[in-house]
């Protein structure tokens, strides 16, 4: 049958699976926006505020589902606003489809209105992009889009269509939906080989990251933990994958970790890393990270083993798949003094901050969420204290739960993220926790949940001042602060009430009870503004270069 390249975009995008998009129209897409028009019955269309909340939308989809989210923006600035959130996503190893139109392919190069080379721009930030110069292959190419971001180690996709390839027609053979079905030779040497480490060691520990979780690996995971013995803290990125409830769990491993978990990962005699990078956040002094022990690394992407910190032993494979054939290998054991020594730094190092119901501490506001909220509660987090502290406190029990921007640290993020996970799950309460820096950065995506009616509630850590810069201006910079107390005069529920939405103002535990008790009622958006003390301050924190000698707990 013959169709044009709109037409086509919109029958391949249905016919991988597609349900959602976010974006926003302009000239050179108009032909796309036109097809979706006819279309809407059969892919959701969300009009955000700005290009860059249709890419964090997408992205938060995404993170969600497991599955590929996708933005479509306009040629030149609709295009490169696109850029912080498609970096965010390739940062994370986020499978997104960016979709952008451009000028006529008899205008390329001619700087004419709003033209841009966003190929050239996002080369370093995508896993792969394309240019369609002829709408002969606009098909096959968005199915190979499809496939290269969600195969491996995912990542996002760049597709730019110029408008004479979305008018233009061709004959269109309907496909099949792109099924990434993987598979790694690890042989069984390799499996024996990592189960003898485990079993001739007497202080492992694992360390895992957003690959175990972007895998499904945590049924895999907690398996081995409880079948070898063997404590684990993990990243940032992986939190939910098991529970932190897990008696095994140290919890968060790093620069703003568990004590505990940084001295087992010091006094480890093997550390088995899976799915993580040795980013600095987590090996803050990589000469000095796990001095003592023999260090395996599974990962998916053989570009990351000894990257950042040299092995001794490694396996290129997915976590899912290393782990479930790895079990049958691995020995029952028992590490009951390692536990031990690990459960006494427990109970004398670990950091516990102190209760008080007369005001807002950041672990109480936590507490609160995750008590009224529910264990199917998302929460999605921008970048700053707010977000340090939501992933110390964190009581996620479930994977693809907790959604934040890891490698990038994109202030910002959060609310693109929270609408893109509550459209994808309507039912389920999501929770966008930010500061008052980082909601400035993106707060007219408010309006976009107003429109949709998304009951996206935000909580912010309302302190006057960027207080993760301040916090290191304090603590390294005499407490010169240069820019970071913000004398901001925003009334947060008059703002809220400005978009159409419910705002709410807490000052202590009883009055954010109620505001959440309101604010999970309710089916549009809801704002609470958190007052927090701006010398509340992220411990434990080991600093930049430092070691586990260098952390600060009090």
């Amino acid at each position: 049958m013959v169709k044009n390249g709109s037409e086509i975009l919109v029958d391949v995008l249905v016919e991988q699976g597609v349900d959602t998009i976010f974006g926003y129209p302009g000239g050179a897409v108009l032909n796309i926006y036109d097809a979706l028009y006819k279309n809407s019955d059969r892919i959701r269309h969300i009009l955000t505020a700005h290009e860059q909340g249709a890419a964090h939308a997408a992205d938060g989809y995404a993170r969600a589902t497991g599955r590929v989210g996708v933005c479509l923006a306009t040629s030149g600035p609709g295009a490169t606003n696109l850029v912080t959130g498609i970096a965010t996503a390739y940062m994370d190893s986020i499978p997104m489809v960016a979709i952008t139109g451009n000028v006529g392919t008899s205008l390329i190069g001619r700087d004419s209105f709003q033209e841009v080379y966003i190929a050239g721009i996002t080369m370093p930030i995508t896993k792969h992009n394309f240019v369609v110069r002829h709408v002969e292959e606009l098909a096959d190419t968005i199915r190979s889009a499809f496939r290269i971001a969600a195969s491996g180690r995912p990542g996002p996709v760049l597709i730019d269509i110029p408008k004479d390839v979305t008018s233009a027609t061709c004959d269109y053979v309907p496909g099949e939906k792109v099924e990434v079905h993987e598979t790694y030779e690890v042989t069984g040497e390799q499996f024996q080989t990592v189960a003898d480490m485990i079993a001739q060691a007497e202080r492992p520990m694992i360390y895992y990251g957003g690959g175990a979780e972007t895998a499904n690996a945590g049924t895999a995971l907690l398996e081995l933990m409880k079948k070898a013995d063997i404590p684990s803290a993990h990243t940032i990125m992986a939190i939910g994958c098991i529970p932190d409830t897990e008696p095994l769990s140290l919890g968060l491993v790093g620069m703003h970790g568990t004590v505990s978990a940084a001295w087992a990962v010091e006094r480890c005699d093997l550390l088995l890393c899976i799915g993580a990078r040795f980013s600095d956040r987590v090996a803050t002094n990589p000469s000095r990270f796990a001095p003592k022990a023999k260090v395996v690394h599974i990962d998916i992407d053989a570009a990351e083993i000894n990257k950042n910190i040299g092995v001794d032993y490694a396996v290129v494979s997915d976590a899912e798949n290393f782990l479930e054939k790895l079990l049958p290998y691995v020995q029952k054991a028992d590490h009951g003094a390692w536990r031990a020594q690990i459960a006494e730094w427990q109970g004398t190092l670990d950091y516990v901050p102190q209760d008080d119901d007369s005001v807002i501490h950041p672990h109480q506001l936590l507490r609160t969420i995750y008590e009224m909220a529910g264990d199917d509660v998302i929460v999605a987090t921008d970048v700053g204290q707010h977000q340090l502290w939501s992933a110390q406190y964190n009581r996620c029990k479930k994977i693809r739960h907790f959604l934040t921007s890891g490698g990038l640290g994109t202030m910002g993020f959060g609310y693109g993220a929270a609408m893109g996970a509550q459209v994808a799950f309507p039912d389920k309460p999501v929770i966008h926790i930010t500061g008052d820096g980082s909601f400035h950065m993106n707060l007219n995506e408010l309006c976009t949940s107003v429109t949709y009616n998304l009951p996206v509630i935000t909580v912010i850590m309302n302190n006057n001042v960027l207080g993760n810069v301040r916090q290191w201006q304090t603590m390294f910079y005499e407490k010169r602060y240069s820019q970071t107390n913000l004398y901001r005069k925003t009334d947060y529920i008059k703002l809220a009430e400005a978009f159409g939405g419910r705002g709410f103002r807490a000052t202590n535990i009883a009055e954010l009870r109620a505001a959440l008790g309101d604010a999970l009622q309710r089916t549009g958006p809801v704002l609470i503004d958190c007052q927090i003390d701006k010398d509340e301050r992220v411990l434990p924190m080991i600093p930049a270069g430092g070691t586990v000698d260098d952390i600060v707990a009090d």
